[in-house]
């Protein structure tokens, strides 16, 4: 772990989508998420609707926003929920490995399960378990913005695309990715409806977490702040430079579908769109009293089938988090060549195949990067395996994130999650309830 500044310390296997997915559809079970966690969020929140802005469908976008009259801060949250750039995931044929809500967005939307818990960071807390207390996170009390995900696009396609179905039998489907229009629209009305703010942190899980990415910079031009911070949780722009790279084959396809030129243009000089992966140096060397970091699993079985899945032959388990872990260090080293940008990666959590760090609860977030395998006269008992140094939870991270300090923290090999007797109880109830 690294420390530049002092600091004080103080789900899901989704029914919606693997991979960039993390669309968490939190919907009809016999058990119920608010069975389980005691949380989510009551805000009053106000409906936005702007000219110009559509899901996929073509029907209305919508984002909602809250206003904390005794706070000057904000936390802008961009949902995850898939993404698609052909007939097979744009109709839904691919399931999982889609995009989400291909209808558009209800006026309750804000009210469903989905949005009221699947951010401890909007809402302000980690929800509390049963003989868990509730934990008020940095960003309580602060003015909200939570911004659906229905265009397919990671928040910044510009494009209309007509997806002809292969085989014939289908008509073909008209895919509004118009995710860039809605996000800079909204970005817009932020600016107006709050006006100057003291912090500001955008933030965004799978898709959502490379629209966190993508998007910073837009953020910066279009709204007036005093600092910065850019969370992307499991969302990663991976270097690309060339064909030689796990993650090329994806960058390129998308680039053509969702018309990224027309996107990227707008980025900071020093992006290359040769190179996705530039998107994180350029804004952190642009930009470089705000804060940056990025948080996924090693073992993350969502994102990295949707990374690889459909560009290599062959992939399995171990194939894809290969190349997923492959991809990580590069992203690392990368990161380590920015002083303002920090990291957590924790090994595996067994809620949504190791997918998102910071969504639903923080249960099993934390990193110990000293973790070993326990001897056998050491405590814990039932555990084969100990963290001799500090177990860094997420809301630690968090913390110290707002605080100023960057943390850099990798979590070796490891089966603690898999083995520890309260992740036993509460993470099947969490995937059952998801």
């Amino acid at each position: 772990m690294i420390k530049t500044k002092s600091f004080s310390s103080h789900v899901i296997k989704t029914t919606l989508g693997l991979s960039l997915a993390a669309g968490v559809s939190l919907g009809a079970h016999a058990i119920g998420i608010e069975d389980v966690v005691n949380g989510g969020n009551d805000f009053a929140w106000e409906q936005v609707e702007l000219p110009g802005t559509k899901c996929s469908d073509g029907s209305q976008y919508k984002f909602w926003v809250y206003d904390n009259p005794n706070s000057n801060n904000l936390v802008i949250s961009y949902e995850g929920g898939g993404a698609c750039w052909d007939y097979e995931s744009c109709s839904g044929a691919l399931g999982l490995l889609g995009a989400s809500n291909p209808n558009g967005l209800s006026d309750n939307y804000i009210y469903e399960t989905k949005a009221k818990f699947v951010s401890p960071i909007m809402n302000g807390n980690d929800p509390g378990l049963p003989f868990r207390r509730r934990e008020n996170l940095a960003t309580n009390g602060w003015d909200a913005a939570y911004m659906p995900y229905c265009t397919g696009d990671v928040h910044v396609g510009n494009n209309v695309q007509v997806y002809d179905d292969p085989t014939g039998v289908n008509p073909p489907i008209t895919f509004h990715h118009n995710g860039y229009a809605n996000s800079t629209a909204a970005l817009d009305f932020l600016n107006t409806r709050l006006g100057t703010m003291n912090k500001v942190m955008i933030t965004g899980f799978s898709a959502g977490g490379v629209a966190s990415s993508a998007l910073y910079h837009e953020v910066r031009q279009r709204l007036d702040f005093t600092k910065g911070y850019m969370l992307n949780d499991s969302g990663p722009l991976f270097p690309a430079p060339d064909s030689s790279y796990n993650s090329r084959q994806l960058h390129e396809t998308i680039i053509t579908s969702w018309d990224m030129p027309t996107v990227l243009a707008n980025m900071p000089a020093s992006f290359n769109i040769d190179d996705m992966g530039t998107a994180n140096t350029a804004a952190a060397n642009l930009y470089p009293q705000d804060s940056f970091a990025y948080t996924a699993y090693s073992t993350d079985f969502n994102f990295s089938r949707f990374s690889y899945e459909r560009f290599f032959p062959n992939m399995d388990y171990n194939s894809i988090l290969a190349k997923w872990q492959e991809d990580h260090q590069i992203l690392i080293a990368q990161m380590n060549t920015l002083p303002n940008y920090g990291y957590m990666i924790p090994w595996n959590r067994p809620i949504n195949d190791s997918h998102c760090s910071t969504i639903v609860t923080f249960i099993g977030s934390h990193a110990c990067p000293s973790i070993r395998k326990k001897r056998w006269w050491e405590f814990p008992i039932g555990q084969t395996w100990k963290c001799p140094g500090t177990f860094y939870g997420m809301a630690a991270f968090l913390d110290a994130f707002v605080a100023g300090a960057t943390w850099r923290l990798v979590e070796p090999y490891n089966n603690y999650n898999n083995e520890d007797p309260g992740c036993g109880i509460y993470c099947p109830l969490i995937s059952d309830a998801i």
